[in-house]
């Protein structure tokens, strides 16, 4: 297959063009940068091609899109600054991306007869209760600006297209970006006490794990909305940070030990608010996933473990 996909400078867009060559496949990478801007690791997303694009520009997803001609395209590209995205002075910008950008690639796939895989979030649901969302739930209430603008490109991919996964994801970690266990890490070895969330609940995302599944789905015709995060349970973020920790001590990191670092658990409201709402609840039932053949992701306590060996500490 030729497979085109947005956004490759990021965590998750890095990890499927890796992917995509170990299955042999034709992965097309493309960015708003004029060069491949992500992690240089030596990996093959380095040396794979690349065409610089922004989506903004409905002329030349149209252009790049007829092109490079794709079987599939992976859309990971997103504004994904959830606090930024609140700023009077960012929601054009966020809207133009996460939205009207999606659009225009629905738009491009659907004039190139080709898939189209769209990544989203729990973030288009209210985020209330304590049941896992359904990926066929249409109870939609986003809290902010940016699960806003994510449903209405899941809204723009279901109304062009009929060829489509949309694929929620939560809590996402990969080597290539920014994400809550580098924070953890960094933070962690300046503090002997930090405090974290834990009435927040989910279950995180290992953009490795995630690639191959995402790869397996554009594989097939099993089109429809789906959830996807790593196995092992719901969890608050003080659990994920304890655990972050504990690991890192085990590898031999001794400032993250529990002699040298006190996690303590707080509310939200204790915490502080931030610009944008969070949701409560982003447990997303992946059940969806094995009933269509898919295999699941590992468990999430495995993913990290993975993870913190092959980042830097």
């Amino acid at each position: 297959m030729k497979v085109l996909v947005t956004g490759v400078g990021g965590q998750l867009g890095h990890d499927v063009m890796n992917e995509l060559e170990k299955r042999g496949h034709e992965g097309i990478g493309s960015d708003l940068a004029e060069d491949y801007s992500g992690l240089p690791d030596g990996t093959a997303v380095t040396q794979m091609p690349y065409f610089s694009m922004d989506i903004t520009d409905s002329i030349a997803v149209e252009q790049t899109v007829k092109r490079v001609q794709p079987d599939a395209v992976i859309h990971c590209a997103a504004w994904t600054a959830v606090d930024l995205a609140e700023d009077e002075d960012k929601q054009e910008k966020v809207e133009e991306i996460n939205s009207r950008g999606t659009e225009y690639l629905a738009h491009a796939c659907k004039e190139a007869d080709c898939k189209l895989l769209y990544l989203s979030t729990d973030y288009v649901f209210d985020g209330q209760g304590d049941t896992p969302w359904d990926p066929d739930c249409k109870d939609y209430a986003p809290l902010n600006v940016y699960g806003r603008t994510k449903l209405e490109g899941e809204i723009a991919v279901a109304e062009h297209l009929s060829r489509y996964f949309i694929v929620r994801i939560a809590w996402v970690f990969g080597v290539n970006g920014n994400n809550f266990i580098k924070t953890m890490l960094k933070v962690g070895k300046n503090h002997d006490q930090l405090t974290v969330v834990n009435d927040q609940i989910g279950t995180p995302t290992y953009t490795y794990d995630l690639a191959r599944l995402l790869v397996d789905m554009v594989e097939t015709e099993k089109y429809g909305y789906y959830h996807a995060t790593n196995e092992g349970g719901y969890i608050s973020w003080y659990d994920f940070a304890v655990e972050i920790f504990r690991q890192a001590a085990a590898l031999g990191y001794t400032d993250y030990d529990e002699d040298h670092l006190l996690v303590r658990p707080v509310t939200t409201e204790e915490y502080g608010i931030s610009k944008a709402k969070r949701p409560f609840n982003s447990r997303l039932d992946r059940s969806k996933l094995e009933k269509n053949g898919f295999t699941p992701l590992p468990v999430w306590q495995d993913a990290l473990r993975r993870y913190l060996q092959v980042v830097e500490i």
